[in-house]
Order: C-alpha cells, then sequence, then structure tokens
C-alpha cells in the first residue's frame, strides 16, 4: 500500500511510510514467550531482546512529526535487526 499511496499524496505533501515490527512482547505474544525466548537467546534478532510497543511508539512518533524528510514511500523496519542478513 505504501508504493501504491506515497506517489498519490506526494503532490499534497503528505508523506506515506510503512513501519514493519519485529517480535514485539504484548499480551499477543504471551503464548509464545518461551519459544521466542530461545530463539532471541539463540541470535534470532542481532540485539539480543524482545521489541517493545515503546519502540515502536518511538518510531512512529519521528514520522509522525515529519523529522523523516524526503523519505516518502519507504518502509522502516523495527525489529532489533531480525531481517539483518547474518553471517
Amino acid at each position: 500500500m505504501t508504493k501504491l499511496w506515497a506517489p498519490r499524496l506526494a503532490e499534497f505533501g503528505i508523506p506515506v511510510y510503512e513501519v514493519r515490527t519485529g517480535i514485539i512482547s504484548t499480551d499477543m505474544t504471551t503464548g509464545v514467550t518461551e519459544n521466542y525466548d530461545k530463539l532471541i537467546a539463540a541470535r534470532l534478532t542481532i540485539e539480543p531482546r524482545w521489541g517493545t510497543p515503546e519502540d515502536v511508539g518511538r518510531t512512529v512518533s519521528v514520522l509522525a512529526r515529519g523529522e523523516i524528510t524526503y523519505a516518502t514511500g519507504n518502509h522502516f523496519y523495527v525489529d532489533g535487526g531480525l531481517m539483518v542478513r547474518q553471517v
């Protein structure tokens, strides 16, 4: 959707972003905590911890305040490095 809306809204000065989250500790993830604790300990993510709603909120806050410019149509990963290829 980001790639669809960014070109349509850019002429009006409205940036469009996508925030892609990783393993975030919420009520919804309580049932899989033990499994992901093991995976995180085994270096599933670069940052060895669960993400928090506050991590996501800080990213969204920066985007909402317009502090990221000239970047419409992009996505931002808030995933502790989950999507970074490790060699």
